[in-house]
């Protein structure tokens, strides 16, 4: 099943947008509206922070509004202090979404490796209990051998890994190794491409988002490896899209990324229903 995330509507959602003269900015229901106009069955709630704040009443009404769409939800967050990973299991329930993608690193906390397996080891049985999969996300921050190395060791079937190949590559991890290293245990895919540009006066690269098939991301290796429809992964679409010379023209762009990497994930013949 093909999925939008938050962060396809990144500037939308912004703090920009709600600044700007001429312009609304999108909350959750909007998104999800959105993403029922776009004929996508699955919407991603991921880092967006007003979740925190939503009452039984606002969870059970977007929770409602995603039925009336036939959209399933998704949700996601960073940390995994065993509190802060209750509190969104119960966010994720309220929204019968199916999976809470985290990263080991939050704001606040930087676990250990064996810090990291103790507080996991806690929650996984409330994960279960709910049929809700934890998927952790591969980052920079972390090796995706490390990452790898936990839910073996960990060895849960609620718990998994949300495999984002951009992600590692600001560790110089090759995106390739990371979808062969990872795929076992993937139970989400974050597809964004990316590409390095020369920057002003050509001292040094910059690395930032770029649609779907004009970047380095081996899509067809990525398909090919994790093999997502045989396996009922979901693949979400997110982007790396800096700020253009106006919020406008970037929001503009962040529409046309959108629809385009929707027809290209159609046209690789994924299935998005």
């Amino acid at each position: 099943m093909i999925g939008l995330s938050t962060y396809a509507f990144f500037w939308q959602h912004s703090e920009l947008a709600g600044e700007q003269p001429g312009l609304r900015r999108l909350d959750a229901f909007d998104m999800l509206r959105r993403t029922h106009e776009l004929g996508v069955p699955l919407f991603q709630i991921c880092d967006y922070a007003p979740i925190e704040e939503f009452s039984a009443a606002e969870l059970a009404r977007l929770a409602g509004l995603a039925e009336e769409l036939d959209i399933v939800l998704e949700v996601g967050t960073k940390g995994i202090s065993p509190d802060h990973l209750r509190r969104y299991l119960g966010i994720a329930q309220a929204l019968g979404a199916p999976l809470l993608r985290s990263m080991l690193y939050s704001p606040a906390s930087r676990p250990t490796l064996v810090q990291a397996e103790q507080q996991l080891g806690e929650v996984l049985g409330a994960f279960d209990d709910a049929g809700v999969t934890l998927a952790l996300e591969t980052y920079e921050q972390v090796s995706s051998t490390a990452l790898v190395g936990l839910v073996e060791q960990l060895a849960h079937p609620r718990l998994g890994i949300c495999l984002d190949p951009a992600n590692t590559v600001a560790a110089l991890e090759n995106p390739v190794d990371v979808i062969d290293r990872c795929a076992p245990y993937t139970a989400n895919v974050h597809v964004k491409d990316f590409a390095f540009t020369r920057r002003g006066g050509w001292v040094g690269f910059t690395l930032e988002g770029a649609a779907l098939g004009t970047g380095l991301l081996d899509f067809e290796h990525l398909m090919k490896t994790v093999r997502p429809e045989e396996r009922g992964i979901n693949l979400v679409i997110e982007h790396w899209l800096p700020l253009g010379d106006s919020l406008e023209e970037t929001i503009r762009l962040e529409n046309d990324w959108n629809t385009h990497n929707l027809d290209y994930l159609r046209s690789n013949h994924v299935d998005v229903n």
